[in-house]
């Protein structure tokens, strides 16, 4: 199927630019490496070259309609995506600027900065160090998110399908780079009902455990097992004591 007949299928029949730069970096593809060895079809090479040509041209391309009609399952489309990318050399870029000025959260900036640098720090520390190296973030969903979350935190409305398309991920990789960064890093992105009980942390219950005389009922500690009464209870059965040996 040719280049241009697929692009009507997803909309793109009017976007020339994108029809000839898709058909542009087929060839490419064609020179620099065989896309069967990875498994990419025709059909499907054709369907990713156009979507990577779109973001190059700032258009929105319905990923879900790409990928049913390259006949992969999505994590086989996303895996032949970021494939085909790397090998042409092609990456998608997501400033944190404009994203701030296309959703009119230009304050975020300087929080979208900081938590993807901590974020950055604290997943290195997770992986071995024959691993950090290696370790990329430079893929734009990592960006789309740290915006997205940051905005869920202060409270402003972000569109998240639009986030995900133009960083060109699906809904679940999405999903579980914020996983990530929320466990990773909970004070920059992380909301307060999504907070975990501290009496379901084993480790600070441990701990709590550990000096029963540092906790009090009225600071919303919790009681250990050998400690079954509140505090109210213990005074007033103090006071009776006192009262019968007054007796």
């Amino acid at each position: 199927m040719d280049v241009t007949d697929i692009a009507k299928k997803l909309g793109l029949s009017e976007s020339k630019p994108v029809i000839r730069k898709a058909a542009e970096l087929r060839r490419l593809c064609d020179i620099q490496f065989d896309c069967s060895v990875i498994g990419i079809g025709e059909i499907c090479k054709a369907v990713i070259c156009l979507e990577i040509a779109a973001t190059r041209f700032d258009v929105m391309v319905d990923r879900q309609s790409a990928i049913k009609l390259s006949g992969m399952s999505e994590k086989a489309y996303n895996r032949s995506f970021n494939a085909m990318q790397n090998g042409l050399g092609v990456k998608n870029k997501l400033d944190i600027r404009e994203l701030a000025i296309r959703f009119g959260c230009v304050r975020l900036i300087p929080f979208v900065q900081r938590g993807l640098s901590q974020y950055k720090d604290q997943f290195l520390k997770s992986l071995p160090a024959t691993r950090r190296a290696s370790a990329d973030f430079t893929r734009p969903v990592f960006t789309a998110v740290a915006f997205y979350l940051c905005a869920k935190k202060h409270k402003l409305k972000v569109d998240k399908m639009k986030l995900i398309e133009l960083c060109g991920t699906s809904e679940c990789e999405f999903s579980s780079v914020a996983t990530s960064m929320r466990d990773l890093c909970y004070d920059v992105f992380g909301i307060s009902r999504e907070k975990k009980d501290p009496r379901e942390v084993k480790g600070n219950r441990d701990l709590l455990d550990a000096l029963p005389e540092k906790r009090r009922f009225e600071d919303g500690g919790y009681l250990s097992d050998d400690a079954k009464e509140l505090p109210g209870k213990n005074k007033k059965r103090k006071r009776a004591s006192s009262k019968e040996l007054d007796r």
